[in-house]
């Protein structure tokens, strides 16, 4: 028998032009990604581009220093350390470049400053020592400079400027020894930095400026909106069916949970520390409690951490059992949870008071309370659909907790910003007295938590009894 006929192989010389004719395709390709991506780069965040196009405006001014003839005579090389500048303090937001400038200046002043009295000192020296008085002062600044950048508080705002101290200080100190004008070489350096660290403060506050604390007030509150979301409708994940149609039921975002339990701590802290260095601007008052947010976020934090259990219920597709009255209260009182935290975020968003929140919290209270009453009573059928229930109302109750305490920081930070009330008034008297019954409330929540939590341990006690008597 013939076997079968095998097709014929292209030769070497067919398979080497089809591998070069390829050549030019693949950079094509790889062009046409990275124009995919910058599209939506540019499409997602549209101050991305907009901040590009800044920085270039920004380095060609002070291209000029260069370029034109007269300015160059009077700074020479150092029109350089504009640009330099430029490159290296103008950040995306507001806060970023104002705090580079202000380190970079300030710590440029203060390095030239030491520097040309390390110069004076090591020439009074006398004898030739002038390199060894220099090098010990380099060593001991760079030291001292480099240790104090892990404290925390100037690791925050101030590592920047540690380092520029460290290299104007080694710059202007060793150039002093091979240079006769040093100080006219430190005051050359001093102003081109001025001019470069000024263009960049024009440009960005004037020219579509971006604002880091309205970034941190807008990612608080989308924060918690995204906790509302959440529990939009997770119940109906857990139970069969559902008791009341009026409670509009979505299936909740796992991703949206698990990003403010990873991500938005750092992002959060970051904000924080650049909207300190920003001046008052907009509906932000000049000294705005910035820190207050970091305290919310933290408080949304542990608020998702809590709902972490959750995901084991959705995730395990385990439809739980329980009388039609439990589950209508429950889901009761995740409802008013959503809704509250909603109020709350919508509260921070427009910078409104959050009284709206207060009747949902209240009736959060009360849902706690009817499920204490309904754990001790007789209408369990079944007592595994009791021990099945337990975990959603220790859920429950870490809720109605989490949400008291973000709403008592939102009245604070309500009072601390003077947020205006729904009729146009400032936040004030009317305010604190709101804060003094919110805390009021959370006292009277909490005691009824503690009563629900005995209900709890009172109703496995009982299962257990009942199954050993079993």
């Amino acid at each position: 028998m013939m076997g079968p006929e095998n097709p014929e192989k292209p030769s070497i010389l067919i398979r080497g032009r089809l591998w070069f004719s390829d050549i030019p395709s693949k950079p094509l390709a790889k062009l046409r990604g990275v124009a995919r991506q910058a599209i939506k780069l540019a499409k997602d965040d549209p101050r991305r581009l907009i901040h590009s196009l800044k920085v270039g405006l920004t380095v060609t001014l002070v291209s000029l220093l260069y370029y034109l003839q007269p300015l160059y005579n009077n700074l020479g090389a150092s029109a350089m350390w504009a640009v330099m500048t430029v490159v290296v303090v103008f950040e995306f937001s507001v806060g970023g470049t104002i705090g580079k400038c202000l380190n970079r200046g300030l710590a440029t002043l203060a390095a030239a400053a030491l520097a040309l009295g390390a110069n004076h000192l090591s020439i009074l020296s006398g004898g030739g020592n002038e390199p060894y008085v220099i090098g010990l002062f380099v060593f001991v600044q760079a030291v001292a400079m480099s240790f104090v950048r892990f404290f925390p508080k100037v690791k925050a705002k101030y590592d920047y400027g540690m380092l520029i101290f460290i290299l104007t200080f080694s710059l202007v100190s060793i150039s002093g020894l091979r240079m006769n004008e040093v100080i006219k070489l430190a005051q050359a350096r001093l102003v081109t930095i001025v001019i470069g660290a000024s263009t960049c403060l024009a440009v960005c506050i004037l020219i579509y400026p971006v604002w880091a604390g309205e970034d941190l007030h807008n990612y608080v509150a989308k924060n918690i909106s995204q906790l509302g979301n959440f529990l939009e409708g997770h119940m109906d994940q857990c139970f069969q069916t559902s008791c009341d149609a009026r409670i509009e039921i979505t299936k909740p975002s796992i991703s949206n949970l698990n990003s403010i339990l990873v991500d938005s701590k750092g992002r959060e802290e970051t904000l924080a520390n650049l909207a300190g260095w920003e001046p008052g601007h907009g509906q932000f008052m000049f000294r705005h409690p910035w820190k207050q947010y970091l305290k919310i976020g933290s408080l949304t934090r542990q608020c998702a951490c809590r709902l972490e259990p959750i995901n084991g219920f959705l995730n395990s597709n385990i439809q739980l059992q329980a009388p039609q009255e439990i589950q209508c209260t429950i889901q009761e009182a995740f409802s008013e949870s959503r809704k509250a935290l909603k109020e709350l975020a919508w509260a921070i968003e427009t910078m409104t008071k959050p009284s709206s929140a207060n009747p949902h919290i209240a009736n959060l209270k009360t849902a706690s309370a009817n499920i204490k009453i309904l754990l001790r009573s007789s209408i369990w059928g079944d007592e595994s659909d009791s021990l099945q229930i337990i975990p959603i109302a220790a859920v429950m109750i870490d809720m109605v907790s989490s949400v008291e305490q973000i709403g008592d920081a939102v009245n604070e930070l309500s009072l601390m910003g003077k947020f205006k009330s729904r009729n146009g008034n400032e936040s004030g008297v009317e305010g604190e007295s709101e804060i003094g019954h919110d805390k009021n409330c959370i006292e009277i929540g909490m005691a009824e938590i503690s009563s629900l939590s005995v209900a709890i341990d009172e109703r496995i006690e009982y299962s257990a009894d009942e199954q050993i008597l079993i």
